[in-house]
């Protein structure tokens, strides 16, 4: 079972039509939306939810009233000032509790609850290029690593049980604690960037976050063409660096038609864009070949 994840450095790359693409030419994978800030490939693949869970990456502290003797002290020790006097009784912010705990040791009357948070919640689902896990946080809820990771694990998973030999992840962008769950591990990541300064500087991050981890990666240039001078300073630069160079699209207006159709850029029909697409995941199957062959 090989594990390839599409990454960037920024967002706004086309890195998610990218993954969506990839499943279309995988036709046996299983799909994991690893970017669960902000996630979006079931816009594309329009998934028939199997089963949702919720999802608890920590704990909230919750003040009891009628057990509270208004002493104070869960106010003095709080660092993020989320235990207010409000009306005469003490209670918890949700947005601003942290879930350190520290007012629960020093609670002189056992008045606080230290519950599970629910921070979101993910699914399995079924698409027409394959079953595919995803989430979907709370707005400004944190702890989307571990959300990452149970992702990626139940993805293992169901490709175990329904013997399928890869697993395709969107991972997140930029280069935080979600991306850090996003590739450890992975058999191979693809980066997808573009021509401009920042996508180059972005590049250039997220670039030696995967070397930091030892994992073999790749680099695609999205919209090429819109400044081929940086473009190709890009695939040199990537050279240099060790990383594979995988390939480069131009700009398309089929994409967005794809888009508003539901409809990976592969499904969609634009020839030119199907063969850029297709050699950069034809670069991919051989890299991760030669990886069965090392071992």
């Amino acid at each position: 079972m090989k594990e390839i994840v599409v990454i960037s450095g920024k967002g706004g790359t086309g890195k998610t039509s990218l993954t969506a693409a990839f499943a279309a030419l995988a036709r046996d994978a299983v799909l994991a939306d690893c970017d669960v800030d902000a996630a979006d490939l079931h816009l594309l693949l329009e998934p028939d939810i199997r089963q949702t869970q919720a999802f608890s990456g920590g704990k909230l502290a919750r003040i009891d009233p009628a057990r509270c003797t208004r002493c104070g002290e869960c106010h003095e020790v709080c660092r993020f000032e989320a235990i207010c006097l409000n009306e005469g009784a003490y209670a918890v912010e949700p947005m601003a509790c942290e879930g350190c705990g520290i007012c629960v040791h020093f609670c002189p009357a056992g008045a606080i609850e230290f519950r599970d948070a629910i921070n979101g919640q993910w699914s399995i689902s079924d698409t027409r290029l394959g079953p595919m896990v995803h989430a979907r946080l709370k707005p400004g809820e944190e702890n989307s690593g571990k959300l990452v990771t149970l992702l990626r694990r139940e993805a293992r998973q169901i490709a175990e049980d329904q013997g399928r030999e890869m697993i395709i992840v969107d991972g997140s962008p930029g280069v935080g604690c979600p991306v850090i769950a996003s590739v450890t591990g992975a058999d191979l990541v693809l980066i997808v960037t573009e021509p401009t300064l920042s996508g180059r500087h972005d590049l250039d991050r997220v670039a030696k976050l995967v070397a930091h981890f030892d994992i073999p990666a790749a680099v695609c240039v999205n919209k090429w063409d819109i400044n081929p001078e940086i473009a190709h300073a890009v695939e040199g630069e990537a050279s240099a660096a060790g990383l594979t160079w995988a390939g480069k699209i131009s700009y398309n207006p089929a994409v967005t038609a794809a888009q508003l159709q539901r409809r990976t850029i592969i499904e969609h029909g634009d020839d030119v864009l199907r063969q850029e697409v297709t050699s950069i995941w034809n670069t991919v199957s051989e890299l991760l070949k030669a990886q069965v062959g090392d071992t």
